[in-house]
């Protein structure tokens, strides 16, 4: 498996650089269980930072949308992007106000992303981005058609210059603080599913399919 480059000046994490991991297993992990990913990148001298979902393949990132996007048509021209995705594990209590935190799991990744011609590829980052979202879904579904191919536009970014960076564990109070009679610890957070809701069009012999009904998201590494 392809493996990211040693950390460039951008890449490397300066803060809690104890915290920083360059790993592609972690990277890609991380990437692999969150939604949603926020895109930054100036366009005309404005700064903008635009949530939007994505998928994976490897060692590449994929996002996709309308040729109306101004985010798209901006990233099309070959400039720097900054791409980040953030999972909240907990939220850590200290005994001070100053020392409460989160847990979490965030990836940054920095490049120029390049618009996918190539048709096969194209239909293989847009099963991806499905299969991202609901594992098995590709398979259930009618595929992209031509007009919607030609609707579409797909960027891609590789992930050669990305950085994860983790907090886990309780808190870390100043040791005068750990005498205060006051509750610490961490309150652990997950994304959980909700039963499935019919659409009001659904036939009423069709089932909810088991991928759909047993909804999760990958699990962390240990």
């Amino acid at each position: 498996m392809p493996q990211p480059q040693a950390p460039s000046p951008r890449s490397t994490v300066k803060r809690t650089p104890q915290r920083a991991n360059y790993e592609s297993e972690t990277i890609y992990q991380i990437l692999d269980e969150g939604l949603v990913c926020h895109i930054g990148f100036i366009a005309n001298g404005q700064p903008f930072v635009i949530p939007t979902a994505y998928g994976r393949v490897e060692d590449t990132l994929y996002i996709h949308g309308s040729p109306a996007s101004r985010m798209l048509r901006s990233l099309q021209q070959g400039i720097d992007v900054c791409v980040t995705v953030t999972l909240i594990d907990g939220l850590v209590l200290a005994r001070s106000a100053f020392h409460h935190s989160m847990n979490y799991r965030s990836v940054v990744i920095f490049g120029k992303a390049t618009l996918v011609r190539d048709t096969e590829q194209k239909l293989a980052a847009l099963q991806a981005f499905t299969e991202h979202v609901i594992l098995g879904r590709w398979q259930e579904v009618r595929s992209p058609n031509h007009q919607e191919l030609a609707k579409t536009i797909v960027l891609s970014l590789p992930l050669t210059e990305a950085s994860a960076k983790i907090r886990a564990g309780g808190p870390i109070d100043d040791e005068v603080d750990y005498q205060i009679p006051v509750w610490a610890g961490e309150i652990p957070l997950k994304l959980t599913a909700s039963v499935p809701i019919n659409d009001a069009q659904l036939a009423p012999d069709i089932a909810v399919s088991a991928n759909l009904r047993n909804y999760s998201r990958p699990q962390k590494l240990d």
